[in-house]
């Protein structure tokens, strides 16, 4: 993989304003702008021309962003991507999206999105989203990608890794799955998988965390690895139905645990990203733990140990 050049313009001169981010050899422009600083954007050609968008805001009761993708195009009036989003704005009915706080807009310097290079992004950004999980994503409807040629399929495709890049360094990551997934195979029903590399420094390393609630006995298994974000308990873990009665855990970890997509057997429906081994391995057993401890490899090393050794594993 090959270092990028990336161009980040601070087009109001601060880092909470509007930003225009482009990349050598790509025709591609793409646009954060703040919901307040909408009109700021009255004149620009960019934004008269069609193109893909995402709405997106936050969700104090959830604690999560929720994202909204839509496409638009040039009307009759010769108005764009800014109309519609002026459009969205406006929306107070009962169908609308939700409040927004910053749109971020995909367009191209030469104006070459049609109605079909605008619903296959469409499509693509929305399953991306929807498969990444991080946010929630608040279109209703999956929309229909349209018939492409294996041609510009690839040169969308082309299009969209550029984008993802875009996106991510205006600070989202709409479309980054937690972990990465090859080589780690979650565990299923009463069964745990062996460690498995898929990296030369242990950040991808499968690590097992086995416990048993000392209350009712019920038997957790969990598989979790360390990424560049911090800790993640993969999707097929099991963690403990209850909170262990002899220790106790923050307001906020009891929470990720009642809110945690399980199903009644206690078994993850989804990939859980927390900030440290500790943090992850006291959400599993339901009670404070010590993660370099309790999150060990296949043979039996903890994680204290592999951090610790001057050998890569």
């Amino acid at each position: 993989m090959r270092g990028k050049p990336v161009t980040l313009y601070l087009m109001d001169g601060v880092l909470n304003g509007r930003i225009k981010c482009s990349l050598p050899n790509w025709t591609g422009e793409v646009y954060r702008i703040p919901r307040v600083d909408l009109e700021k954007c009255e004149g620009r050609a960019a934004l008269s021309q069609s193109g893909v968008y995402l709405l997106i805001g936050f969700s104090e009761p959830e604690n999560k962003h929720h994202a909204y993708v839509g496409q638009a195009g040039v009307r009759a009036n010769g108005e764009g991507i800014l109309c519609r989003l002026r459009e969205h704005r406006r929306d107070r009915g009962p169908e609308s999206v939700f409040y927004w706080n910053e749109a971020v807009v995909f367009t191209t310097s030469n104006n070459s999105f049609g109605p079909t290079e605008m619903s296959f992004l469409e499509n693509r950004f929305c399953v991306m989203a929807r498969e990444a999980g991080r946010y929630r994503v608040e279109n209703a409807i999956i929309p229909t990608p349209g018939n492409l040629t294996e041609e510009k399929e690839s040169e969308l495709e082309e299009f969209i890794d550029y984008a993802m890049i875009a996106v991510g360094l205006l600070g989202h990551k709409l479309f980054e799955k937690i972990r990465a997934t090859e080589g780690v195979v979650p565990p299923t029903e009463g069964s745990v998988p062996p460690a498995v590399e898929v990296s030369s420094n242990s950040a991808g390393l499968a690590l097992i965390l086995r416990h048993t609630n000392r209350g009712s006995g019920q038997v957790n298994e969990a598989t979790g690895m360390r990424t560049a974000e911090g800790f993640v308990v993969l999707k097929g873990s099991r963690i403990a139905q209850e909170q262990d009665e002899y220790a106790s855990i923050p307001p906020w970890l009891k929470e990720a645990r009642a809110k945690a997509d399980k199903d009644a057997e206690g078994f993850l429906r989804e990939d859980v990203l927390f900030g440290s081994p500790s943090s992850a391995a006291s959400f599993v057993v339901g009670g404070q733990r010590n993660g370099l401890i309790m999150w060990k490899t296949a043979d039996g090393r903890s994680l204290a140990e592999i951090e610790d050794s001057p050998r890569p594993v």
